[in-house]
């Protein structure tokens, strides 16, 4: 009786083979078609960025590094600029003691425009 149940063993473990060989075809039809799917997703993405006009991440990054840059200098030139009036406001003003006043007129204020 013993070899009526080493046959029927033998045929489990065929077909356990030939389940785990269908399982293992079956996992690289699934490898494959899911390259596939990520391959047509990610050309998708990128087909609707371009419609949207969206850009990349380093493109954006590096414009936002510009115009850090760009604010740092107009900051400077601002501070520049600023010493530089401070500098030439005393010269540009005449004192008040020495404003000519002349006879029988008074000083007449500057008039608003």
């Amino acid at each position: 009786m013993s070899f009526g149940s080493e046959g029927g063993s033998g045929r489990r473990g065929r077909i356990f083979d030939d389940l785990a060989g269908m399982a293992g075809g079956a996992f690289s039809v699934m490898a494959g078609l899911r390259a596939e799917v990520e391959s047509l997703a990610k050309s998708q993405v990128e087909i609707m960025a371009q419609r949207l006009e969206l850009v990349r991440r380093e493109d954006l990054d590096a414009a936002l590094e510009v115009a850090r840059r760009a604010r740092e200098e107009s900051a400077a030139l601002a501070a520049r600029v600023a010493a530089l009036e401070a500098k030439l406001a005393p010269a540009a003003e005449p004192p008040a003691a020495e404003a000519p006043e002349s006879e029988g007129e008074e000083a007449h204020p500057a008039k608003p425009v």
